[in-house]
């Protein structure tokens, strides 16, 4: 009797205690519970449902086209500070004002007279003999050769002139980042797109999927994947005097806790992932564990995503942001379609949750090892005559 009496209050005070079991985390009726605790709203939680799944899928996106659409054509090549130029000179006839004397090592009688190689002062300017300082910066090479021609028509035989920039500083584009051989890019006259340059630097040296391209652009930077700039022709814009092209890696992962295969820190392998994806990398949900429908993935939302879900505003988030936890439950079959389109974000956080019978599993394991002794010794002592 004495036995049965300890056994019976070593199972009182694990039944008690059942909440303090071992457990890989709360189960779903408990981040349910959770959502609103001591008068507060710690979070939204959200059903996954079509509405939600066509709302997140029309997040807008960081987009160059968008944000640099004024420059939709090439650049003209426009003569800047720091260039090279070269001017040559021709004249009608013999005799005029470049061929009455050896010029530059030009020949008595020549009609013509190359100036040597001159760099755009800070001034924007450079020097002509008998036209004076000719503005450059900021002009096409025709409007130079047109000034210049003005200047000489009193002076010289009909004059024609060439105007050929030899090396441009201010009509390139610098490539950099750690994931590329980092060069300053001269751009062609016939206009060069971003991947074009990023060729002619070297090419990146990550995986697409972890490359983000940076393009900064008259005081503006924005940052799109490079498997968003590949994949999208319109995303792939023209580059502009001035640009810099940043490459950086950055690596993106999710991580997966509860009755899953595996608990770990899992790397993205390409630009878009799902939560099918995301679930099957995992290992999937174990069959003696795992709650099918207590499926939740914990994420900061901003503002404008939380008002397009319809929930309120927490702000507790990272700049402003709002913590949601959205709900998927696997026991309905349809709830696989809406998992094969619901989008994955870098640091997000998958949790499925324990089964309700699990815990009591757990729960009637523990008290037979507690108890299975002494049942075992009761056994053995009424067997002994």
């Amino acid at each position: 009797m004495k036995a049965v009496a300890v056994i019976a209050v070593l199972a009182g005070g694990l039944l008690a205690g059942c909440s303090t079991l071992p457990t890989a985390g709360p189960t779903a009726r408990d981040v349910e519970h959770q959502e609103i605790k001591d008068n507060e709203q710690r979070f939204d939680l959200v059903e996954i449902n079509d509405k939600v799944v066509a709302a997140l899928l029309a997040r807008p996106l960081e987009s160059f086209q968008a944000r640099f659409k004024k420059y939709g054509r090439p650049p003209q090549a426009k003569i800047g500070v720091g260039d090279s130029v070269v001017v040559s000179i021709w004249e009608a006839a013999g005799g005029g004002l470049f061929g009455a004397s050896a010029t530059g090592g030009v020949s008595v009688g020549s009609r013509s007279v190359t100036i040597p190689e001159q760099v755009v002062g800070q001034d924007a300017a450079i020097s002509v003999p008998f036209a004076g300082r000719i503005p450059l910066a900021g002009r096409l090479p025709l409007e130079v050769r047109k000034t210049i021609e003005e200047r000489l028509a009193e002076k010289a035989i009909e004059p024609q002139v060439i105007v050929t920039v030899t090396r441009s500083l201010s009509n390139s584009v610098t490539v950099a980042g750690e994931v590329v051989a980092g060069a300053r890019v001269p751009l062609s006259t016939k206009g060069d797109r971003l991947l074009d340059l990023i060729a002619a630097a070297g090419g990146a040296r990550s995986p697409v999927y972890e490359t983000f391209v940076r393009l900064s652009r008259a005081g503006v930077t924005a940052t799109i994947p490079m498997e968003a700039l590949v994949s999208d022709p319109a995303e792939n814009i023209y580059a502009q005097p001035g640009d810099v092209l940043t490459l950086v890696r950055l690596p993106q992962s999710f991580t997966v806790f509860g009755a899953t295969g595996t608990n770990m820190q899992v790397p993205f392998t390409a630009e878009r992932m799902t939560l099918v994806e995301a679930l099957a990398k995992s290992g999937g949900l174990q069959d003696l564990r795992s709650d099918p429908a207590g499926v939740f993935l914990f994420r900061f939302e901003p503002p404008k995503v939380v008002g397009a879900l319809g929930r309120p505003q927490l702000g507790t988030g990272p700049e402003g942001s709002s913590p949601v936890v959205y709900r998927l439950d696997l026991s309905d079959a349809k709830s696989y379609f809406l998992a094969q389109r619901f989008p994955i974000q870098d640091k997000d956080i998958i949790y499925v949750a324990n089964a309700e019978l699990n815990e009591l599993q757990k729960f009637f394991s523990l008290l037979n090892t507690l108890t299975g002794p002494v049942i075992t010794g009761i056994v053995v002592k009424g067997s002994v005559p």
